[in-house]
């Protein structure tokens, strides 16, 4: 806080009865700056080190990225968006033109990736795995598949309405909204379908079929034409609190919550 001190709001009060100012102020006069180099001194000879504050604490001025970790893409793959954790995705992905392989469960995929039937180039996906299609659970097992394969983890992307977590690598793109259930255009993607991934412009677009690149205005009939054609599959959960959830849980960007607006509605 110290070292953004003069983009923060100083005299805002905290639980300790003082100001955040104060609170600063307070702990420069006792001296506590200089008990944090003491301490980091000790650990420098004790572990033969050579680290500085700023190693430890960058100057805002000398931040190691100015981009954040994530990036929310949006397209006619993803309206309501969809979240990349750019951060750990390798440079040549950051724009990729790639073959749609759709799934419609994880087990769907990851099968198919351990079974080396995904390629360099594809764009997998993993479908009705959104809040109201599964519960929304993590991707785990089908990314880290991939992210351990050094040669798909630089060439392929993994594309999902469902989740993943923090320690995820690699070209992943999760929280697809809307989700498929809700007949998103997610669901409606085919074989060798071309999908663009554009980190820097935050995009994420359907931009051709069977291999053959489209105008946007053509891929917009396309998937209307689908869209006319696609019938939702039957709920995972036909009872209890998961079919609730199933049933009113809204989109995967809004938050996955269970939207008590439309609970009440629904009573007599």
């Amino acid at each position: 806080m110290e070292e953004i001190r003069e983009h923060l709001h100083l005299d805002v009060m905290t639980i300790t009865g003082k100001t955040l100012g104060e609170n600063l102020d307070e702990l420069k006069a006792k001296g506590y700056y200089e008990r944090c180099e003491k301490w980091l001194a000790e650990f420098n000879q004790r572990y033969g080190c050579h680290l500085t504050r700023q190693d430890i604490i960058r100057p805002y001025d000398q931040a190691i990225g100015v981009e954040g970790s994530i990036a929310v893409l949006k397209g006619n793959l993803a309206p309501e968006g969809a979240v990349i954790k750019h951060t750990a995705c390798p440079k040549e992905m950051y724009h990729a033109i790639l073959r749609a392989r759709p799934f419609d469960s994880e087990e769907e995929c990851l099968a198919a990736v351990l079974h080396h039937e995904v390629e360099k180039g594809d764009a997998v996906f993993i479908r009705y795995e959104g809040p109201k299609g599964s519960g929304m659970p993590e991707m785990f097992y089908t990314s880290e598949a991939i992210s351990s394969d050094k040669e798909l983890g630089r060439s392929i992307a993994l594309i999902t309405d469902g989740r993943f977590s923090g320690a995820s690598t690699g070209p992943v793109i999760g929280h697809c909204s809307p989700e498929a259930v809700d007949g998103g255009p997610i669901a409606l993607v085919e074989k060798d379908d071309l999908i663009e991934i554009d980190v820097f412009a935050r995009k994420l677009n359907i931009i051709g079929v069977k291999g053959e690149r489209k105008t946007a205005e053509e891929i917009e009939a396309i998937l209307a034409e689908r869209r006319a054609k696609w019938q939702p599959k039957p709920r995972k959960y036909s009872r209890g609190v998961l079919r609730l959830f199933g049933e009113l849980a809204a989109s995967p960007m809004k938050g996955a919550y269970l939207d008590y607006e439309n609970l009440h509605s629904r009573r007599p």
